[in-house]
C-alpha cells in the first residue's frame, strides 16, 4: 500500500493526520480510542480492526481530493 499525505491539523508532525491509499481508502492517524463507554457501543468489530478518534476539521483534507 502506498501512502499520499493529505494533511494534519496538528503542529510539530504529531497527530490527527490524513493520509489517502492507492487502495482508494484513507488512513487516519489519531489517538486510540480506550473508553470503556465509547467502545462498548461500537458493533461489528472484526479482528485486526481498532478505532481512532480526530477532529472533523481534519475530514476537510478529504474533501480537497
Amino acid at each position: 500500500m502506498k501512502l499520499r499525505f493529505l494533511g494534519s491539523t496538528s503542529d510539530g508532525g504529531q497527530c490527527p493526520t490524513l493520509y489517502e491509499t492507492d487502495r482508494d481508502t484513507f488512513v487516519v492517524q489519531g489517538m486510540r480510542v480506550t473508553d470503556p463507554e465509547a467502545l462498548s457501543e461500537l458493533r461489528d468489530i472484526l479482528p485486526g480492526e481498532d478505532f481512532v478518534e480526530i477532529p472533523k476539521e481534519l475530514l476537510r483534507f478529504a474533501d480537497e481530493q
